[in-house]
């Protein structure tokens, strides 16, 4: 099966997902000082686990676009937090997520209206004509079926 763009956007964004939880598991001190989230090293370990599992979801998943959103919905809970964090260090932090969330966000919407187009179903009329009965027997009949009014001459 052929991987479109956005398909290997959100791979990309996996292996980040991953790499960034594996920095956030094994290094919590210094990524909590570095977000401006001093003493907070035991959630930063819990947002470096649910990094690495959204990241673990997108790479195994054949329809990419829920494990895209749960992305996203991370991406809420990580700025949410970084806004409760120490300035100007959760700021310089929010910046830098900003462009990755914007990225995020393009992905999944990408992913889910490809999603949307493919589990429509199709409907093929071309073998219909939209009447019920072949053209020549339909012609006339509106105009023999009106009740009251004088029905023409039939030559």
């Amino acid at each position: 099966m052929r991987q479109g763009r956005h398909e290997a956007v959100a791979i990309g964004l996996a292996w980040f997902s991953i790499g960034l939880g594996l920095a956030e598991l094994l290094m919590p001190r210094a990524m909590a000082r570095a977000t401006g989230l001093p003493g907070r090293e035991a959630l930063v370990q819990l947002y470096g686990a649910r990094e690495i599992a959204t990241g673990i979801a997108l790479l195994l998943s054949r329809d990419k676009a829920p494990a895209m959103w749960a992305r996203v919905a991370g991406d809420a809970l990580d700025v949410a937090t970084l806004a409760t964090g120490e300035q100007p260090r959760a700021g310089a932090a929010m910046a830098a997520v900003g462009p990755v969330v914007a990225l995020d966000l393009w992905t999944a919407a990408r992913l889910q209206e490809r999603r949307s187009k493919r589990l429509r179903p199709v409907f093929d009329y071309s073998d219909r004509s939209g009447f019920p009965k072949p053209p020549d027997e339909m012609r006339g009949i509106a105009r023999r079926s009106i009740p009251g009014q004088r029905q023409p001459a039939t030559v």
